[in-house]
């Protein structure tokens, strides 16, 4: 058997090393367009993080403006359900007469005891009383018109008679004012 020679063996070596690196320089891609690659999938990462992150935010104010909604009004149906408790100890507490109170006073001051804890009540869970009083300019915002009659001496749009007080809890209406207003045109 006859050795190969030397020089064929650091030719074939040179040769295949060549090939070697014409295939890695065919397979590597621009490095400067790798790098535009990656800051593009960067940019696109962080876009999407900034929007979760957004996202997450918007939520946390959400759930908040919610417990705070809740917190304020949920009750807003019980309360709506005791205000003809408070009409009624109101009218009780209105028609009660000297002899009555003589006769029964234990009693009558029992009952106005209760209309003010209960207003106490309500301020404390924030429900306040609409109380517009005759002479007073309309406002549908607060007002609900039970009927309109034409009376001497008044202005169009006046309140006339206040059939019932109107509440509201924190800034919204539980029960607008029950009122009589004037039609009177000048």
């Amino acid at each position: 058997m006859a050795e190969p020679k030397q020089d064929n063996i650091a030719e074939d070596i040179v040769e295949q090393d060549s090939t070697d690196k014409a295939t890695t320089d065919m397979d590597l891609p621009d490095p400067q367009a790798e790098i535009e690659a990656l800051r593009a999938e960067r940019d696109a990462f962080q876009d999407k993080f900034m929007r979760a992150l957004a996202d997450a935010e918007n939520a946390r104010k959400r759930a908040q403006k919610d417990r705070v909604e809740a917190e304020n009004y949920g009750g807003s149906k019980l309360a709506r359900d005791v205000l003809p408790v408070f009409d009624n100890l109101k009218r009780a507490v209105e028609t009660v007469t000297d002899e009555q109170k003589e006769l029964a006073g234990p009693l009558i001051e029992g009952v106005e005891l209760t209309l003010r804890e209960l207003v106490n009540v309500f301020d404390k869970h924030g429900i306040r009383v609409i109380d517009p009083q005759v002479g007073d300019k309309f406002d549908p915002q607060y007002h609900e018109a039970m009927f309109e009659a034409p009376l001497p001496g008044t202005k169009q749009g006046e309140i006339i008679q206040v059939s019932a007080q109107g509440f509201m809890l924190h800034d919204r209406i539980l029960r607008p004012a029950r009122v009589g207003v004037s039609s009177n045109r000048e």
